[in-house]
């Protein structure tokens, strides 16, 4: 196939049932209802069911993605997980994901890039489509956080839940799909967001359990800090890479990481003339979920039109900075 860039076909999302609402959080955190929404602009979350587990809702929201790019899980050809939080350390998540659905003719494999990891995982799918341009890959982002939530600790409780995103890519014609990406990683920074229990340095004992080594931390104002000083001049980087200015953006899908700092992103980065879509009000922060959740609800509601463009910034946990520009193809 000759002038094809790779690009999103379809986009599908999945959230659990049970809606959790700030009072019950505020009860639980020992918070008021009204110091959340107004330190996170969250209103409300979802908790997955206790039989539901991370593979549950990355197969809701890829069956979703399927159908509307009108394929049979076994036409897909890759499939790519975003997750920390897998269904169990061994096998990975993306096999039980595969078995599921029935995508028997898929290579699947996962990767852990926290918050950042749906763009990830995109520029993966993009190189890999890139060399075969007639195949086609599922990339999900998928979190369950609840289940590592300490409900004592108010800077991490307040903000997290579950969902799952995903979309197929593929080969569109130009001037259409991803025109640029900009990944960058701070390790020396990987002390911000942490699980500190449970693998090879820290293996799990009953100490460690007593101690909640395994609950999600998060040094919260450290967070802010990075992500106002390294995201809007990342952002830039890939404007000025792909030649076009911020100022023509038409759509901003960031990692729903709180509302408030959203807004300090895009006044930073100049991104006041875009659309920026915002589902943490009613789904909170979902990990690597949040940018494909979010861009399914502005793809689904009709937001996203023939030719706009579209910039996608996924930031957190490694410290880790995921950023791509698409030109949007309705294919429907």
């Amino acid at each position: 196939m000759t002038g094809h860039r790779t690009g999103i076909l379809a986009t599908g999302s999945y959230v659990p049932k049970e809606e959790v609402s700030n009072e019950e959080i505020a009860s639980r955190v020992g918070v008021t209802a009204e110091w959340i929404e107004r330190k996170t602009q969250i209103r409300s979350r979802r908790f997955a069911a206790p039989d539901e587990a991370t593979s549950d809702l990355a197969v809701r929201a890829a069956t979703a993605a399927l159908e509307q790019a009108r394929l049979a899980p076994e036409e897909i050809d890759y499939i790519i997980l975003s997750t920390s939080t897998g269904d169990f350390p061994q096998p990975p998540t993306s096999y039980l994901v595969q078995d599921a659905l029935g995508a028997h003719n898929a290579a699947c494999f996962d990767i852990n890039v926290v918050c950042s990891g749906f763009v990830y995982a995109l520029a993966l799918a993009r190189s890999l489509v890139d060399q075969r341009p007639e195949a086609r890959a599922l990339v999900i982002g998928a979190d369950l956080y609840s289940r590592i939530l300490d409900f004592t600790d108010r800077k991490t409780a307040v903000l997290f839940a579950d969902g799952a995103g995903a979309a197929v890519v593929g080969s569109v014609p130009e001037p259409y799909g991803i025109t640029a990406l900009e990944l960058a990683s701070r390790g020396d920074a990987h002390g911000l967001i942490r699980v500190e229990a449970g693998g090879s340095r820290n293996p799990a004992t009953a100490e460690t359990v007593a101690e909640g080594g395994h609950f999600f931390r998060m040094d919260g104002r450290g967070v802010r800090d990075f992500v106002t000083e390294h995201v809007p001049p990342a952002l830039r980087r890939l404007a000025d890479d792909a030649g076009v200015p911020l100022s023509e953006v038409d759509h901003f899908v960031p990692h729903q990481a709180n509302g408030v700092l959203l807004g300090e992103v895009v006044e930073r980065a100049g991104l006041t003339n875009a659309v920026t879509h915002r589902t943490l009000r009613q789904f909170g922060n979902v990990g690597s979920a949040s940018v494909p959740l979010a861009l399914d609800e502005a793809n689904r509601s009709g937001a996203l039109k023939d030719g706009d463009l579209v910039l996608l910034a996924g930031f957190g946990g490694g410290m880790a900075l995921g950023s791509a520009l698409l030109r949007w193809a309705v294919t429907a």
